[in-house]
């Protein structure tokens, strides 16, 4: 019984708990979900890869979200519906491929926020310093701040299971939908000081740094606008601004809601529910979003069908 509750090589993920009555309605729906974000997300990709008027630094940096939005949802829906079909007491997964989704799924909130701060940079150059757009955002800069977003999301996830890696387990079982570093430190033997320190910093650095910077970008751009009076550049800046804003707005309260929920026992409805909103939410609500707000995506998507309504 030690080898099973002392750093055991293989642990119990909750995941979701589905009656039999509703299990394949469920299980059908998160299959559609996931077929609509992975056909949603790749044609906003492809879209931008193939038509030359979308090859602006705007919609290259756009390109990462729907990246992630692929990758982070690639990580945990097919592990969750997998373990759907499974009965309860086969839900295991080694420790191994538990570390591994872990990072996955820190790597895809955390350059969440990332990437959405360097597309703030770029509507914030575009709006107070229009002139000097072209030779600000070059393809150099392009990239730089694409490395800058996913470097900075693998450099502190990283450390942040570096720190958990090194504790011993007295338990088995992940109280949760999938792995991440709260459900494994909850399984840890020791209460560790640094890692909680960490995890503080970690969350108020991401956090903290994406609200700032997507406050004092924000609050310039309206100041512009109002100082200048164009209708132009507010209608400019309303279409572009909003719909960062909105995926924000709804990717951070429900990042928000899961850190307040682990904080907490007797919630883990709540937590599995938050979960999810953070993970299907945004690779459903992005795309669209974007799809509708922004009118070149909208005139390629059009383009594309109409070409497709014409072939003989």
């Amino acid at each position: 019984m030690e080898n099973l509750t002392y750093n055991s090589p293989v642990l119990q993920l909750e995941s979701l708990i589905v009656s039999e009555q509703s299990l394949y309605p469920t299980f059908l729906f998160f299959l559609i979900v996931y077929e609509l974000i992975m056909l949603s997300n790749i044609g906003i990709m492809l879209l931008i890869t193939m038509e030359r008027s979308l090859h602006e630094p705007m919609y290259l940096l756009f390109c990462n979200l729907p990246f992630n939005d692929v990758f982070g949802n690639s990580v945990v829906v097919p592990r969750l519906m997998i373990d759907m079909i499974r009965p309860a007491s086969e839900h295991y997964i080694s420790y191994i491929e538990c570390i591994t989704q872990s990072f996955c799924y820190h790597i895809y909130t955390c350059a969440s926020h990332t990437i959405l701060m360097v597309m703030a940079f770029d509507r914030y150059v575009a709006i107070c310093n229009p002139l000097h757009y072209t030779t600000i955002m070059t393809n150099r800069m392009v990239a730089k701040l694409t490395a800058s977003a996913w470097g900075v999301a693998l450099l502190l996830v990283v450390i942040l299971l570096g720190l958990i890696i090194r504790l011993n387990r007295c338990g088995i079982l992940i109280a949760n939908l999938f792995c991440d570093n709260a459900s494994l430190y909850k399984l840890s033997c020791e209460i560790a000081y640094i890692n909680n320190v960490y995890g503080l910093v970690y969350t108020g650095a991401i956090t903290g740094s994406s609200l700032g910077t997507i406050e004092f970008t924000y609050s310039t751009i309206a100041a512009v606008c109002v100082t200048n009076k164009s209708k132009t550049l507010n209608s400019k800046a309303l279409k572009t601004c909003s719909t960062h804003l909105t995926v924000y707005v709804f990717m951070w309260l429900s990042g928000f809601f899961l850190t307040i929920f682990h904080q907490f026992t007797g919630v883990a409805d709540y937590r599995k529910g938050a979960a999810l909103l953070l993970h299907i939410g945004p690779g459903i609500l992005n795309p669209l979003i974007y799809a509708l707000q922004c009118t070149e995506i909208r005139h390629g998507i059009l383009k594309i069908l109409h070409s497709k309504k014409v072939m003989p």
